[in-house]
C-alpha cells in the first residue's frame, strides 16, 4: 500500500491547490454583478430565443466522427517515430491501417454523414 502513497498525496495536493484558487478568487475577486454579466454568452452575439432549442443529430455525428478519425491519426505519429525500427513489415502494416481508415472515411462520406443540410 505504501507504493500508492505518493500518488494519493499528489491527488490531495492537486485538489487542495484547486480549492485554494477557488477560495482566493471568491474572497478577493470583484463582485459587481449586472444584467449583462448574468446573461448567457454565445460567441459575442446576444442570445436569441430560448436555450432549449433542439440540436440536430448531424452535429453530434460529425463531432463523433471527427474524434474517431482524429484519434486514429495519432497512431500515425507513433508509427513515424519508430518507422526505421519496424522495417518493411511495419510499413506494410501501416499501409493496411491507412487503407482501413480511408475506407471508413469513404464509407462515412458515401452514406452522407458529413453532409451538413
Amino acid at each position: 500500500m505504501s507504493v500508492y502513497t505518493p500518488i494519493f498525496a499528489m491527488f490531495l495536493v492537486a485538489f487542495a491547490i484547486g480549492l485554494g484558487f477557488l477560495a482566493v478568487a471568491t474572497f478577493l475577486g470583484p463582485k459587481r454583478l449586472s444584467k449583462e454579466k448574468l446573461d448567457p454568452f454565445d460567441c459575442g452575439n446576444p442570445p436569441l430565443g430560448t436555450p432549449r432549442v433542439p440540436v440536430s443529430i448531424k452535429y453530434y455525428v460529425v463531432a463523433i466522427l471527427f474524434i474517431l478519425f482524429d484519434v486514429e491519426v495519432v497512431y500515425l505519429y507513433v508509427w513515424a517515430i519508430i518507422f526505421k525500427d519496424l522495417g518493411l513489415f511495419g510499413f506494410v502494416e501501416m499501409l493496411v491501417f491507412i487503407l482501413i481508415v480511408v475506407g471508413g472515411l469513404a464509407y462515412v462520406w458515401r452514406k452522407g454523414a458529413l453532409e451538413w443540410k
